[in-house]
This record gives C-alpha cells, structure tokens and sequence, in this order.
C-alpha cells in the first residue's frame, strides 16, 4: 500500500451531467446514532429516505467531478472524493466550489471573495492559498455535497 501525497493539490476531473436515475428509496430511522457511550435500541423506524434526493435535490444542473489530491482533506474531501457540483447555486464567500481559469485544470477549494481578488483557499497546512486577480475570469460553481468511495476490508 502506497502512502498518500499531502503535498498534491485537489484537482477535479469532469465525470459528467447527473443522468437521471430511478429514486431508490432505503428505510431510515428516527434514532440518532451515538457518538459517544451507546443508548439501548430505539425499534423504529421513519419515512423512508431517497439519497439521490438528499444529495442531488437539483439534478438538471448538478454534475460530478472525481476529486484527485490532499489539499482539501481538512474539509473531508479526500482524494477520489466524488463531487457533486450544482451550477444553478450562486457562489458566495467561504464556499466549497469547484474552480478554473485560463485554461486551468478545475480545482476544489474553499471561495474566498476580496474587492480586487479572489482567493482559493486549501483545507490543509501544506498547500498555499491560490490568488487569483481582478479581470480574471473564473468559473466557479459550488459543491452541493461530497460522495467517499466506501471500499471493502
């Protein structure tokens, strides 16, 4: 097993547009799950739960992106994180988008918005804030929710 690289920055690869898929109702239940010490069984249950609804309310404009690098690991976004990004949000300071400029590979970053710039700022103590100044034009679209790839044994 390879060990990670902290020094590589979150890039993000374009997956696609969401397809549409069938909703997959799963049973859920109203009992919160302990954090600490475990509480005797609660045998109930709540209305079932779609995940594709709880992830993806908009699925016209959400589309994926695979995560690669370290760089956000701080806000939970590992690499082969999968992104979902919404393009009909509005991006506003201190959001999680995913970002790109003059040709850049898009980027996953945390927005920050100055007067005469704007600021990409990464989730890990190894990776520099990435300026970028004013009259530059950026796409920035905002990550709705982050998707870990849960692997076996």
């Amino acid at each position: 097993m390879h060990s990670p690289d902290l020094d590589a920055d979150t890039l993000a690869e374009y997956i696609g547009p969401l397809t549409r898929f069938a909703p997959r109702r799963l049973p859920s239940t109203d009992a919160r799950v302990q954090l600490g010490f475990p509480l005797p069984s609660l045998d109930f249950e709540e209305d079932d739960l779609d995940l594709g609804e709880l992830l993806v309310p908009r699925p016209l404009s959400s589309y994926l992106y695979r995560a690669s690098g370290w760089s956000m690991i701080l806000a939970g976004i590992a690499d082969g994180a999968i992104l979902v990004v919404d393009r009909s949000l509005d991006p506003v300071d201190g959001n999680i988008v995913v970002a790109s400029w003059e040709g850049c590979q898009p980027v996953c970053k945390v927005l920050r918005i100055y007067p005469d710039r704007i600021v990409l700022e990464s989730r890990n103590p190894r990776h520099k804030a990435i300026e970028i100044p004013a009259g530059t034009e950026v796409e920035v679209f905002c990550v709705r929710s982050v998707a870990h790839l849960l692997r076996k044994g």
